[in-house]
Order: structure tokens, then sequence, then C-alpha cells
């Protein structure tokens, strides 16, 4: 089991260690700054982390292995067009995912962002390159905001037999595949759902909305969403999507995890959806399936219940490699350990600001 997790807040992050049979929680770097993306890279030992400054831009920090201190790194930019700085919607707002490329492609990352821009560097953050088969492809002009201004980026999902093949999420924009490496897409988002559009267009798979989109580890070919109408299941490497309908209370929320060697156990934080984004009858639980979705538990051993309104966003929820032990954070601070599969939790602290990531040491 990981010992150690971090935690992007709205006011610095964040590095929660167990220590004497507990959980301690270090004092903030970045304090005071926004970190909504952390990211340690298994390959080399380094972590990064993305802090949206509002009007002084978007900024990338890196720390390199065994070292205390913070490097910044570029950030993906937008090319010009005619000369002219990007317009409002197609520059950077926000960095909403990153990943590694595979232990084969050293040094090599992604990262998805805010206005819906696909970048890869092969110089640990050093150098970004938009990945222009993506912004490319006709289906884009569809692409629009869910709960940001602008489509977004949120989750790369790296085959790690393959690290040529890998899926991006985008909400608004649906669920995209390449096999070479982000040479050629294509659009899978088949099976997916969006009630929100008018009838006639709620099929269309280029305007689908997930909200978060994970992998089994070890049988990638199955993927889990949680999407703004439902829950998908897919376990053909996301050319079809299968509606979970089972789940109660609510099939609504933005935070998914899959256990690393089961594609059948998958978690979620269930809410209320639209403009609520409350807990269902202001009541804070996780709910569990550990058979591919036909049956739902609903787990509340340790959290907090009604009256509870906290919201877990969708890079809030961490699993780590054993699939035992999960981290949670939520929108008003709380912060929670299981080390039984979600069985039960407990709390770490409820004072912590407003959290936007969670992420294990691989």
């Amino acid at each position: 089991m990981s010992d150690t997790f971090f935690i992007g807040t709205r006011k610095g992050l964040f590095t929660v260690t167990r220590q004497n049979g507990g959980w301690q929680c270090s004092e903030p770097q970045f304090a005071g700054d926004p970190v909504n993306i952390v990211f340690p890279d298994s390959r080399d030992g380094s972590l990064y982390a993305a802090l949206p400054l509002g009007h002084f831009g978007v900024k990338l920090r890196r720390r390199d292995a065994g070292s205390t201190d913070w490097h910044e790194c570029a950030v993906p930019q937008y090319p010009k067009v005619g000369g002219e700085e990007p317009a409002k919607g197609e520059s950077l707002e926000e960095i909403w995912a990153m990943e590694s490329a595979g232990p084969d492609r050293a040094g090599t990352l992604w990262c998805g962002t805010i206005p819906g821009g696909l970048f890869r560097s092969d110089d640990r953050g050093d150098n970004w390159q938009l990945v222009e088969s993506l912004w490319s492809v006709p289906e884009r002009e569809n692409w629009f905001g869910g709960g940001k201004d602008y489509p977004g980026i949120h989750s790369v999902c790296v085959d790690p037999r393959d690290s040529n093949c890998l899926t991006v999420g985008v909400s608004c924009g649906g669920s995209w595949y390449s096999d070479d490496f982000g040479e050629t897409w294509q659009l899978q988002a088949n099976g997916m759902h969006a009630a929100y559009m008018p009838p006639d267009r709620a099929d269309d798979e280029s305007i689908q909305d997930p909200h978060l989109i994970a992998q089994c580890t070890t049988q990638p070919d199955v993927l889990w969403t949680q999407h703004h109408n439902g829950i998908f299941r897919s376990t053909d490497q996301g050319k079809s999507w299968t509606s979970i309908d089972r789940a109660g209370p609510s099939v609504f929320g933005f935070a998914v995890a899959v256990h690393p060697t089961n594609p059948d156990r998958a978690w979620f934080v269930p809410a209320v959806k639209d403009e609520c984004r409350i807990p269902v009858d202001g009541r804070f639980v996780v709910t569990r399936t550990s058979d591919g979705g036909q049956t739902f538990e609903v787990l509340s051993e340790g959290l907090p219940q009604t009256p509870a309104y906290h919201i877990v966003f969708r890079h809030a929820l961490a699993i780590d490699s054993t699939g035992e032990r999960l981290a949670m954070g939520s929108s008003t601070g709380g912060l929670w350990i299981s080390e039984d599969s979600g069985d039960s939790w407990q709390l770490i602290s409820n004072d912590l600001p407003m959290v936007y990531c969670v992420r294990f040491v691989p």
C-alpha cells in the first residue's frame, strides 16, 4: 500500500503521510495559491503541480526526485493565428489533466487543457506542442463547456500494454481514442446519452459529457466513466459503452475510481445533478459495485451524514495500487481515507481548503 498521497487545494499543495498508525498533513507548499492538478511520475520520481493563478496565468512546477526545490516548467501554448495571439476560448485557461506516456518513452508527458487541447512534452515539461490532429477534428466544432466556460480534456488514459494507445475524455466532446501515439483519432462514445440535448441529438457522440474516464490498470480494455447523465462502462477499449442505471442514490457525480486488478469493481460519489450539485438528501456517501454494475453498495461508515453537503470533484477520489486504500477530498475541505476498499472511512481533516485533486504516490 502507498503510505503517501498528495492533495491539491484552493490554497496550496499538501502531502499526507502515514505516521505512527495515523495520517498527517504537511504544511502547504504554494501556500495561498490554487493547485488543481498534481501528477507524481513513477518513471523518475518527479512531481508536477499545476497552478491556475487567474490573471497571472497558468503555471506549472516540477520537483525532481530527492529534491525539495520546485522548478518552473513551460506551460502549453496555443498557436498564434495569422500572427495574432489566440482568442479567448483558444488560449490556455487551465491544465486539467497530466499523465506520463509510458516507461518506454522517458520524459514524455500528456497534458489535457481547457479549452479542449491535448499537448505533449518530450522533455519533462520544458516544452509543449499542441496535438494538432485532435485539435483539428471536424467534430470539435460541436464541443462546448459543461461546468466550465469552454470544453476541457480532463482524462488521459494510456494503455499500459502499448503507450501508442490512449483514450482521452472531453467535457463536452465525448471520448476519443488513438492507437498511433496521437497521429490519428477515432470518436468512441457510442452508447453514451446526453439528456441535456434535444432528443434528436442526445446520442450524438461528439457532444457527450464524460466527467471522468478511468481505466483498469491490468485489464485496460475495461473503462468506466462518470458521465453527466449517469454511469457508463466499456469492455472493448471504449468502442461501445453500456449505461449503468442501478446505482443509488443517484447515478450523477464527478469522480470514479476503478480497482487496478478487478475491472468489475468501481467507486463513485453520487450527487444531485445540474444546478444543485449537492449530496442526495444531504447525505454524503460512496457507492461501490463489485460485479460490473449489476448491483451497488451504499457505503457511509465514517462519513458525515445529514446535513452534510460535501461534493467530490472529478480528480478528488483516488485509489492506490493495491485497490484496498482510497482517499477522498471534498469541496468543503474534508479529507477521508479508507483502508478496506471503502467499507469504512476515517476522517483525516475537515479544516482544509477546497480539495481539487488527490493522487497517491505510485
